[in-house]
């Protein structure tokens, strides 16, 4: 599986234009259940404005949506989209809800002020790059350990949990292109003696 991008955590951001106020709120989900739970959670938060366009991606079938809620036909939605898409973003919604301020702002002004306002949420949100990691176990003597101590504390390598017995039980995670050098390497610095339990595979970052 290849990794991907998305954002961490929930982002917000407001844009003013000629009066006109725009509220973004990116939010990372995992389906597009969750992610017309955050659209439905968004026009609740902000009942009274006109607009709350929105647009989705998620990896789940490669579905992408988005909605104008009223604006002129690609003056909204499709921003909205782009600046997830620019990014390369998945598993990503964005919402921006506008308060009109009483002067138009034409197409032009529209989709700057959509395209602020996401990216604005976007940014906040901070994006991060989930690659796929294969989880390790491994066993070695103390004397192994101090041998391969400077290995496994590379930047390449995360280490979850040293635990100390009669040996020691690390466990740690590498990127699963990287996982076979890995095993050999530990092979080589131990003369084959570290017992290597690989405990399956997960995205992190």
């Amino acid at each position: 599986m290849d990794g991907y991008k998305t954002i961490e955590r929930q982002g917000i951001s407001r844009y003013e234009e000629k009066k006109s106020v725009f509220y973004g709120e990116a939010v990372p989900v995992c389906s597009e259940e969750e992610a017309l739970s955050v659209i439905s959670l968004v026009k609740k938060k902000y009942p009274d404005a006109k607009h709350h366009v929105y647009a989705y991606v998620l990896r789940d079938n490669s579905i992408m949506r988005f909605s104008d809620d009223g604006e002129p036909q690609g003056t909204a939605g499709m921003p909205v989209l782009d600046s997830i898409r620019k990014n390369g973003l998945t598993d990503t919604v964005v919402v921006v809800t506008r308060y009109f301020g009483g002067t138009l702002l034409g197409t032009g002004g529209l989709v700057r002020a959509y395209t602020e306002a996401a990216l604005g949420a976007i940014n906040n949100g901070n994006i991060i790059i989930y690659d796929n990691y294969t989880l390790f176990e491994l066993s070695v003597s103390y004397s192994d350990f101090q041998k391969i101590n400077s290995f496994i504390n590379s930047d390449d390598i995360k280490i979850d949990e040293i635990k100390y017995f009669d040996n020691v039980k690390i466990y740690l995670k590498v990127k699963s292109g990287e996982k076979d050098l890995f095993e050999e390497k530990i092979s080589d610095i131990t003369c084959a003696r570290a017992v290597i339990n690989n405990l399956g595979e997960k995205f992190d970052y």
